[in-house]
């Protein structure tokens, strides 16, 4: 039996979204504003969470209605049978978005329909279920659009950012979703080479490592929401969850370079929990030390934008990263990802391809796309060449150049876990994840489920 489902996603990766979905045999795919709807069975809902690179979550409509005040919404969600769904001994809980002046505070929806459903068992069952925030029975996603109401099943539980692989992390690495989205996006497939000059805690080359062996993202994850719903079908998942059959061979070269020991040691012990440690390599190298480049690879990368990470020379780093696309990273297609910052994005000194909104946590970004050829930009149009990229793929939706302050923004309920923001890193330079020195053994922390039939990737021993 198909039903209405909707993937999450970030600002601006609405369009490979629903291209992974449609692979998968998604119908009906329609993108909105960071999501995708779509219909499909309960094997594509697994299929969705343990396959899809660029979906936060995945949810499952279940309630529809419209509602015009706070009073309203208690009374409609009392109404409706909540029986179906869990009972008085499950715990649940519940995030809120709202687009709506009509509700003015998503904190407030999230104890209304709370309450309502907490009374709902009271007067049936004599008790009240429990919110849990860590690990919940149940998850439900309140979607309020001016007078309209969407109650949904969160079939994912954690975010699908979470992959599993991450033990240790520097200062603001950018999330796997945004960042596997960014691949999807530069349009890279794993038959060139890739090199990220500012890996920092390898996010870039682990996704990408993931995309080219084209190992299902969600191998590593240890729980999704679905399997604890009572209709759980545990033999399907597992035959999806072991089925290796299109993984692949690596024939590209992925690298990684960062000025910082510590970043290089916390990449390569990210690789190694990722099992991937054979197809990537890391190396501590400063931008201004590249002197030349293997031919006919595209960079990837993340550079510090001077908010959470402390950069000695912020426009001096920008300079040299364009210095170094003109000079040495000769014929590549360069992807940087930068604040909508004009000051910043003017020392690289080139004229971009693509300039393609991307919001990065809080921070409204562009992806950038710089192609690299001889002589200068006259000089190369004189010879009847253009640097277009008539491929590149935007949501049907995506915004053109907005600042953030021109974006209204929803109210979100920050009690509950949020999919469009990474927490907010401490002081800068900080070290998150066990103590690394240059001689230490660096042993796998997180290992996959106990009792699942896959094969282990393989490890670095």
């Amino acid at each position: 039996m198909k039903f209405e489902m909707v993937a999450k996603t970030f600002m601006g990766l609405e369009g490979v979204l629903s291209d992974e979905l449609t692979a998968l045999g998604a119908d009906n795919v329609q993108q909105g504003n960071r999501m995708v709807s779509f219909t499909g069975d309960k094997e594509l809902l697994y299929r969705a969470n343990f396959q899809c690179r660029t979906a936060l979550r995945i949810l499952k409509p279940i309630f529809k209605f419209t509602s015009t005040d706070a009073e309203d919404l208690y009374n409609k969600v009392l109404e409706l049978d909540w029986s179906n769904v869990m009972n008085a001994d499950s715990t649940f809980a519940i995030n809120a978005t709202v687009y709506s002046d009509l509700f003015r505070h998503s904190r407030f929806v999230t104890y209304r329909v709370k309450d309502a459903i907490a009374d709902y068992f009271v007067k049936r069952e004599g008790h009240r279920p429990s919110i849990r925030l860590n690990a919940p029975d149940r998850t439900f996603d309140v979607h309020i659009s001016g007078n309209d109401v969407t109650i949904s099943l969160d079939s994912s539980g954690e975010p699908l950012y979470k992959r599993g692989w991450r033990t240790a992390q520097t200062d603001a690495p950018i999330n796997e979703v945004l960042a596997a989205g960014i691949l999807k996006l530069a349009g890279w497939d794993g038959t060139t080479d890739l090199i990220d000059p500012m890996c920092g805690s390898g996010t870039f080359l682990i996704e990408a490592a993931l995309i080219a062996a084209n190992i299902n993202p969600g191998v590593y994850r240890q729980d999704f929401a679905f399997q604890h719903w009572d209709d759980y079908d545990a033999e399907l998942f597992d035959a999806i969850f072991n089925d290796d059959s299109d993984e692949r061979e690596v024939t590209c070269k992925i690298q990684g370079y960062d000025i910082m020991a510590k970043a290089v040691a916390i990449s390569e012990l990210n690789i190694k929990n990722a099992g991937l440690g054979k197809y990537i390599t890391v190396e501590r190298r400063a931008l201004e030390d590249w002197t030349e480049a293997p031919a006919g690879a595209t960079l990837v990368t993340n550079p510090p934008y001077g908010e959470r990470l402390v950069v000695g020379d912020i426009q001096g780093l920008y300079r040299t990263l364009g210095e170094k696309i003109k000079r040495v990273f000769r014929g590549y297609h360069a992807w940087v990802i930068c604040p909508d910052d004009k000051e910043l994005y003017t020392n690289i000194g080139l004229r971009a391809s693509v300039h393609y909104p991307l919001l990065n946590g809080e921070l409204q970004c562009e992806l950038r796309e710089y192609v690299s050829f001889d002589g200068s930009y006259n000089e190369m149009r004189s010879r009847g060449d253009d640097i277009k990229n008539r491929d590149f793929r935007a949501s049907e939706r995506a915004p053109r150049h907005r600042r953030a302050d021109d974006e209204r923004r929803p109210r979100r309920d920050r009690d509950f876990d949020s999919d469009d923001e990474r927490p907010k890193r401490p002081t800068p330079r900080s070290f998150h994840g066990p103590t690394l020195s240059t001689d230490a053994e660096r042993p796998i922390i997180h290992g996959r489920r106990n009792g699942w039939k896959r094969r282990d990737l393989d490890n670095e021993k």
